[in-house]
């Protein structure tokens, strides 16, 4: 295991090519790449990031969701075909990168009157999935409380569609739901590619690893039980530290702890 940085926890501080600089110099050891906006999903932008990268192993892209990630499942070919085309642009990118790991939300649940199919979407995540392996890109859902895995048996039913399917276990995302971290642990297993961490104080605010309540030493004998041994990144938000030193201090913080299961 090893500890990183999600440039999401720059997000308005830094663009992405200021900040994969930055944790360079840093010395942080990997980082996931959040892709903001349309101009990122590009092969040229990645060529950019891969050239500020430095010695900074990027292990997974992400997306801003609702731009094209929900409409790879719908069912009118001309939607679906534009958010593939999104989507090979993206993977290119991610691919000029180094990048293993494509962060996925998939179908944002903002209708009310949406149903799931778990047939029709495993058949259609297994598209997805086949799509992205063309560029080296392993496809990993993540639990997220407002899009489709948004509690724990979602993988289970996609996994069963689509065997290699990876995870993503997020920490903050499962306390937003209610459901125990544990829980979507247990489910996603051996799958877990990566883990999005983050803390909450003693009034459940959220804050940065080391600042707050979270048992990181269960959580990382958990994960080494299941046999993981990949990076838990840094998913906070702008607002959840002041400066800069807070974050170095918490990188710090991660990667003493994960020290041991290395």
């Amino acid at each position: 295991m090893r500890a990183g940085i999600s440039t999401a926890t720059r997000f308005l501080r830094e663009n992405n090519e200021e900040a994969l600089a930055l944790f360079d110099r840093w010395g942080i050891s990997c980082a996931e790449v959040f892709l903001t906006s349309f101009s990122e999903y590009d092969p040229a932008f990645g060529a950019l990031l891969a050239a500020r990268k430095g010695r900074v192993d990027v292990h997974s892209v992400h997306v801003l969701n609702t731009q094209f990630e929900p409409q790879l499942y719908a069912e009118h070919p001309r939607v679906r075909k534009d958010a593939f085309d999104w989507l090979g642009r993206a993977m290119q990118a991610a691919q000029q990168l180094g990048a293993r790991y494509y962060t996925f939300h998939g179908i944002a649940r903002l209708k009310r009157t949406f149903r799931e199919n778990f047939a029709r979407t495993g058949e259609g995540t297994q598209r997805i999935f086949d799509f992205c392996a063309q560029y080296g890109i392993t496809l990993a859902y993540e639990n997220v409380e407002w899009a489709f895995y948004n509690r724990p048996g979602v993988f289970r039913e996609l996994k069963a569609r689509c065997p290699a399917l990876a995870g993503v276990l997020d920490i903050k995302q499962a306390y937003i739901t209610g459901y125990d971290w544990r829980e979507y642990l247990a489910e996603m297993g051996g799958s877990i590619a990566h883990v999005h961490v983050s803390d909450r104080d003693g009034a459940g605010r959220m804050c940065l690893p080391g600042r707050g309540t979270f048992d990181f030493d269960e959580l990382l004998q958990r994960l080494s039980d299941v046999g993981f041994d990949g990076p838990l990144l840094i998913e906070n938000y702008k607002g959840d530290y002041a400066d800069d030193e807070e974050l170095i201090a918490s990188y710090e913080f991660l990667a003493e702890k994960v020290e041991k299961y290395r």
